[in-house]
């Protein structure tokens, strides 16, 4: 049985009530009333073929778009861009003009926290990521994987009670995205922050998580919904060539193959979506601006 279960969080109840969503005034129909529940603490991950709506529906639940149809709720209200929930990327972005340990401070900053208490959390984060002795560094000195991790400590410091991940280790090698698993995992079974991880990786999905949603190819709708009982913890020896990984993996991989088969507009071009992040920084550093794409 996982011992992955909740331990006590109050925050981070996750609601999705019928959700539809289109773009191009009403053209390209992206969402198709998408349900799910979400539980606080809880580990889940959205996987599907591209195109199937799983970076809209991660901005969904920040409250970057408001859903054309049904409601999104986190703890019984519509969410909105706060530190609240945070946003991991693909890339880290990091301030190169700032040092390891302000990065990790910086949400801290911005919304108030007191030096001594922001540089005591700062610390406590960077010891947990292994990154204690290079807290006076510089991003540009640091690693693509040393880089996510300050990126995942400055995520989790301001203890959010919803973090969305967006192919975080999707730029990362191969060695690396594996280590980078592993230390995430690590970090969320101390903080039981609740965590919504889009990948195309089945491996990745199946690792991490507890639930796998799948997700159809546009208009997205839910698939099916995967519970995930793998040996605990699982960073410990190699839970990949368990008999219940493989089998997760391979009914994962058997369904997203029949699912793009029997897609006549798999192979369609996804139109942009004009709709830009937040640009105001939080646990994640919300600078820039979201590729969209209808995945």
């Amino acid at each position: 049985m996982s011992t992955h279960a909740p331990l006590g969080a109050e925050t981070g109840h996750l609601r999705v009530k019928g959700v539809s969503r289109f773009f191009k005034n009403g053209t390209v129909h992206a969402l198709d009333r998408v349900s799910l529940d979400i539980a606080p603490g809880e580990f889940v991950s959205f996987v599907g073929p591209s195109g199937c709506g799983k970076t809209t529906l991660l901005r969904l639940l920040d409250g970057l778009i408001v859903p054309d149809e049904g409601e999104v709720l986190l703890d019984g209200v519509h969410p909105k861009p706060s530190p609240e929930i945070g946003f991991v990327f693909q890339q880290p972005r990091l301030l190169p003009w700032l040092s390891v340990q302000r990065n990790v401070e910086f949400p801290l900053t911005i919304h108030g926290v007191g030096r001594a208490e922001r540089t005591e959390r700062a610390k406590a984060m960077l010891a947990m990521v292994g990154l204690t002795t290079f807290a006076g560094a510089f991003p540009g000195e640091l690693s693509g994987g040393m880089q996510q991790r300050v990126g995942i400590a400055r995520a989790f410091v301001g203890e959010p009670s919803l973090l969305l991940m967006d192919e975080p280790f999707a730029a990362l090698d191969a060695m690396t995205r594996e280590i980078m698993r592993s230390e995430l995992l690590k970090v969320w079974s101390t903080k039981r922050t609740a965590v919504v991880f889009v990948t195309h990786d089945i491996d990745e999905a199946v690792y991490l998580s507890q639930r796998i949603v799948m997700l159809r190819p546009r208009p997205g709708r839910v698939d099916e919904i995967i519970e995930v009982d793998l040996p605990e913890p699982r960073w410990v020896g190699d839970v990949t060539a368990t008999p219940q990984f493989r089998a997760l993996r391979e009914h994962i991989w058997t369904r997203i193959q029949t699912m793009v088969g029997a897609s006549s507009d798999w192979h369609d071009p996804t139109p942009d979506d004009p709709t830009p992040c937040d640009p105001t920084p939080n646990g994640s550093a919300r600078s820039g601006q979201m590729q969209e794409e209808v995945r």
